[in-house]
């Protein structure tokens, strides 16, 4: 099954004074990018998300935010008494060192000290912050999930595109081949002019040396080899699709052979309606590329 790269999760949940919005957000790229945006307080949130990601990813550049709320008239307060210190020694540093410049400082008051960030914060409740990791991993597995549902949705839609571009490929490939065919007999007679052309004018002529010159030039209109390796890459296209596993990137070489055999078809035609058929042949290419880009 064809995955896209594009997709977009959510969820939201609660656990007492606690509220949280998982975002997961996907779109293409060369490998596997993965930028979590998870708050610190929980430990081992991170590698469990990792290991799900890249378990179940193989490409795509892919966000996830964890935003907590917390209702603060729920939380008590109490003094981290290690910060504390931290702000006492300070006060008394102050106080010596203005002394001894002979600066008089008023004495710090305990609201003073209290106001000092980090003395004064919400009291740590080691069971609540456990229950609520064990629910914040819970939703991992079902997050993920959905994320990949989304990505396989968008990948049918995607393959249904591509199989119909392969198509139109096809019908033009076809249409050259015809073309190619019908020039066969202008190509003969143009090329037995320019022979006569030049024994004409030239007295002297290795015929051996007329010959191999003659054959170069029939080769180089020869479009035989373009269009069989066209008919090759689409045949090879649509068993990409149809496998399940990432082809996005077999799928994004075959698209610039694609392209390298359209451009010499353009460059050999030598014939108004099979430089046609090759231009509409690039622009074809050109939009499959397009989607593919976003193929796992």
């Amino acid at each position: 099954m064809t995955h896209s790269m594009t997709a977009f999760a959510s969820k939201t949940g609660h656990l007492g004074s606690v509220s949280w919005v998982w975002e997961m957000r996907g779109v293409n790229a060369r490998g596997l990018d993965l930028r979590l945006r998870l708050p610190d307080s929980i430990e081992g949130l991170e590698p469990a998300l990792r290991k799900a990601l890249t378990a179940q990813l193989s490409r795509g550049n892919v966000t996830v935010n964890l935003r907590l709320t917390r209702t603060e008239e729920a939380q008590p307060l109490s003094l981290d008494a290690a910060q504390l210190d931290t702000v006492l020694q300070a006060l008394d540093q102050i106080q010596e060192r203005a002394f001894a410049m002979g600066v008089t400082l008023g004495q710090p008051t305990a609201a003073d000290v209290l106001s000092q960030r980090g003395v004064l914060v919400a009291a740590r409740n080691d069971d609540q912050t456990e229950a609520l990791a064990q629910a914040l991993m819970a939703e991992i597995a079902p997050l993920v999930a959905e994320f990949v549902a989304m990505r396989a949705t968008e990948g049918a839609a995607l393959a249904e595109i591509i199989s119909r571009q392969l198509d139109e490929i096809e019908r033009l490939t076809h249409a050259a081949d015809a073309a190619a065919q019908a020039r066969a007999p202008q190509t003969k007679a143009a090329l037995t002019t320019a022979m006569q052309r030049v024994l004409e004018e030239v007295a002297d002529l290795d015929e051996a040396r007329l010959a191999q010159e003659l054959a170069v030039l029939a080769v180089k209109s020869d479009v035989t080899e373009e269009i069989d390796r066209l008919k090759a890459h689409v045949a090879a296209a649509r068993d990409l699709l149809a496998q399940d596993k990432p082809a996005g990137r077999k799928l994004d070489f075959l698209a610039q052979e694609f392209n390298r055999e359209a451009n010499t078809l353009c460059s050999k035609a030598q014939a108004t309606d099979l430089t046609a058929i090759g231009l509409d042949l690039k622009a074809v290419i050109d939009q499959m590329r397009e989607q593919i880009q976003n193929v796992e």
